[in-house]
């Protein structure tokens, strides 16, 4: 995992215990005040939260628990986890940047490719100037490696 990865899992964690768990145990405390909780719709709603919440909790502590955090600006070479690595699709001409990240952390959105997605297995050993094919949803792709960095 990347350090922005890591920082951004444990302040997700940092925020949940410290102002969505304590939320939702004030609005379970508020539904329980309105009577009879079989048919107390508020209360329910509350308890499911909850329960995604200490889900998320467990979940997030497990994954920073095991996290080896990899800091990409000292490595170097061909492709490999933490990679900033600009494509052209070959069919389009179009240039895309994507970091390969962890599998907590990516974001396609964001640029941030999971290290198990297809793309990211097609990439890992390529050095610039090399070509891929890459099997999508979409029929076979073709990207050549423009630049690699490692920030």
């Amino acid at each position: 995992m990347t350090r922005a990865g890591h920082t951004a899992l444990d302040e997700e964690l940092k925020t949940l215990k410290s102002v969505e768990r304590p939320a939702v145990i004030r609005a379970i405390a508020e539904a329980r005040e309105h009577g009879d909780l079989s048919e107390n719709a508020e209360y329910h709603a509350a308890r499911e939260k909850q329960s995604f919440i200490e889900g998320r909790i467990r979940e997030l502590e497990a994954l920073l628990s095991r996290a080896e955090v990899i800091d990409p600006s000292k490595l170097s070479g061909p492709i490999k986890f933490g990679a900033t690595v600009t494509l052209v699709d070959e069919d389009t001409d179009e240039e895309r940047t994507y970091q390969i990240v962890g599998e907590a952390e990516a974001d396609i959105e964001k640029g941030l490719l999971n290290i198990n997605s297809p793309l990211a297995r097609a990439l890992i050993g390529k050095e610039e100037g090399d070509s891929i094919e890459v099997r999508t949803p979409g029929g076979e792709r073709g990207y050549e490696v423009l630049k690699i960095r490692y920030v």
